[in-house]
């Protein structure tokens, strides 16, 4: 419990210090199982968790219903100090990650930005008047991946298959770490969400893993390949048909992945023609369920493709 008691503080501690102030005496509910900090201009402050949303009253209390005039309203002076927290008052040296949505933080955390988009040959390259900023609360579970190494054969192609917030990312992380150990793997960080990259240093351990931050998926798999000749690949989110054309190439090359999508069964992978398409490249034979929210990071099934028959056999 300390530990998610030191997570927990160590991502308040950009806020900004009258929002920082409200958490102090934070009732263990919200500190243990806190995913999410949000902060909307002029509204009540958030906390998500996994089965309920907290808000919080200006007598100290904590509700997860909204009460009419009693609750901590966010200003818009404090969303402003906040987001020059989150930049270390520096905005222009994290233009790219405003521009991408949102900014990696010390400790693995992650700051989701909302507001104005500023385009240009329908590219985004700014975003002004934030209205909201979501703070992700890193979970680093070293060993999670466990029940996965001892399941399935990563060199027969992996894809982890769940729903938002189910643990995908968290599992994968680790899975990489671990098999790094045993294997030549190179990790496709294109969103600098496994390794959490910040001026260098990896905010998440990543064991022996060659890790491309913020590359262009195609060109870091491409770059992989041919600099440091990996054994498996692992991937956070696998969605575009330019992704499926990059993955077939490389298994044809001999090397194997390991990756994650949105998908909570096989129903759903069935729905979708993108993720068929996917599966039907060959470089996946291996299809593993998490469970839910509720129970992030559990695994539901792992399943052979060759079991189910169909479209996805190759």
């Amino acid at each position: 419990m300390e530990n998610k008691r030191k997570r927990f503080l160590s991502a308040c501690s950009v806020l900004s210090g009258d929002i920082q102030s409200v958490f102090v005496n934070a009732p263990d509910v919200v500190v243990n199982t806190a995913t999410e900090i949000v902060l909307r201009a002029d509204r009540p402050l958030c906390v998500e968790c996994p089965n309920k949303r907290f808000y919080f009253t200006l007598g100290g209390c904590v509700t997860d219903s909204l009460l009419d005039k009693n609750m901590v309203v966010v200003p818009k002076r404090s969303l402003f100090d906040t987001f020059q927290n989150i930049c270390n008052y520096s905005i222009y040296s994290r233009q790219n990650e405003i521009n991408n949505g949102y900014i990696t933080l010390r400790g693995g955390h992650r700051a989701g930005i909302c507001g104005t988009a500023v385009l240009s040959d329908k590219k985004i390259v700014n975003i002004k008047d934030i209205t909201t900023i979501n703070i992700r609360i890193a979970r680093e579970l070293k060993g999670c991946s466990d029940a996965l190494y001892n399941k399935v054969d990563p060199l027969k192609g992996v894809l982890i298959c769940g729903a938002p917030c189910s643990g995908k990312t968290t599992i994968i992380r680790d899975f990489a770490r671990r098999l790094s150990y045993e294997y030549k793997v190179s990790v496709i960080d294109e969103r600098n969400e496994l390794a959490s990259n910040v001026n260098g240093e990896f905010q998440n351990d990543m064991g022996m893993c060659d890790v491309f931050d913020s590359y262009i998926k195609d060109d870091a798999i491409n770059h992989a390949i041919r600099v440091m000749s990996p054994q498996i690949i692992v991937c956070d989110e696998i969605s575009t048909l330019s992704d499926f054309s990059t993955v077939h190439s490389c298994v044809n090359n001999g090397v194997a992945f390991v990756a994650t999508v949105h998908a909570d069964s096989i129903d759903s992978i069935k729905k979708r023609d993108k993720l068929k398409e996917l599966l039907n490249t060959g470089a996946f034979t291996q299809l593993v369920f998490l469970d839910s929210r509720q129970n992030a990071g559990v695994i539901k099934s792992v399943i052979n493709i060759q079991d189910i028959g169909g479209d996805f056999c190759v």
